[in-house]
């Protein structure tokens, strides 16, 4: 079903029956990723005595309880809250849900033990263009991006200036498969996530700071789906918490 919609003054056609999900399910089995060293979530039927919620043990319906970390566990849209000392929600950040996006797909550059993306790469894949959102691909795109533990493996990440870079040309909402825009071990620096949301002082939090722009982090966008423009429907659960589980949404301009 194609529709035409009007956003910031611009006019785009989209065909609303081509939704492409770049969410991960979460699920309670070894398929689900995982970062930052726990353990798989946990969705099991609620139990009181001999009572268990689940019809095929004989209750009238399916009455789970779902343990997870939003962080660790999936795809997430995180606000700065995520660093800072005061407490900033993203079901309050982030009041917008629809937005232009340019997918863009690069090879993190290898630097001694880590793959870095770079402020060049970046510039040469947006190629002059300057949407709100900017969802990242790293090459090589492997299927086991949706299954894979992370912990201690030093995955790739965007380098400082490439997260200022981003920053600076307006892109309010950055999208990347990968479960953090900063190095795994990197003593609590937290350069890119800092430099993306212009946090200067975790503790007292400077004027200009982006208060309503967001990171999504453990998205997968399938090989298939060329680089190109899109609009991005950026889906949250209602949490008051500096994250929530998402599901991010790209139609085809």
């Amino acid at each position: 079903m194609k529709t035409t919609i009007s956003h910031n003054g611009q006019t785009f056609e989209i065909d609303l029956s081509k939704a492409i999900d770049i969410s991960i399910p979460l699920t309670n089995t070894d398929a689900n990723p995982i970062a930052w060293y726990i353990e798989k979530p946990e969705i099991e039927p609620v139990k009181f005595g001999d009572w268990i919620g689940k019809v095929s043990e004989g209750s009238s319906t399916n009455f789970n309880n779902i343990f997870f970390n939003p962080h660790g566990h999936g795809t997430h849209t995180e606000c700065l809250g995520h660093i800072t000392k005061d407490f900033y929600s993203i079901n309050q950040c982030l009041k917008k849900f629809f937005f232009t996006a340019e997918l863009i797909s690069i090879t993190p550059e290898e630097k001694v033990e880590d793959r870095i993306i770079t402020k060049s790469q970046i510039e040469l894949a947006l190629n002059g263009k300057t949407p709100e959102a900017i969802v990242i691909r790293t090459l090589p795109n492997l299927e086991s991006k949706k299954h894979q533990n992370y912990s201690k493996t030093n995955p790739p990440y965007l380098a400082e200036e490439a997260a200022t870079y981003i920053r600076e040309i307006g892109i309010q909402h950055l999208l990347i498969d990968l479960p953090s825009v900063d190095r795994e071990e990197d003593e609590g620096k937290l350069l890119a996530h800092k430099a993306f949301w212009n946090v200067k002082n975790v503790a007292e939090l400077n004027s200009d700071a982006r208060l309503t722009c967001t990171i999504t982090e453990m998205i997968f966008v399938e090989n298939e789906i060329q680089d190109g423009s899109f609009i991005l429907n950026l889906q949250i659960a209602s949490f008051e918490n500096d994250a929530s589980p998402s599901k991010p949404i790209l139609y085809k301009i």
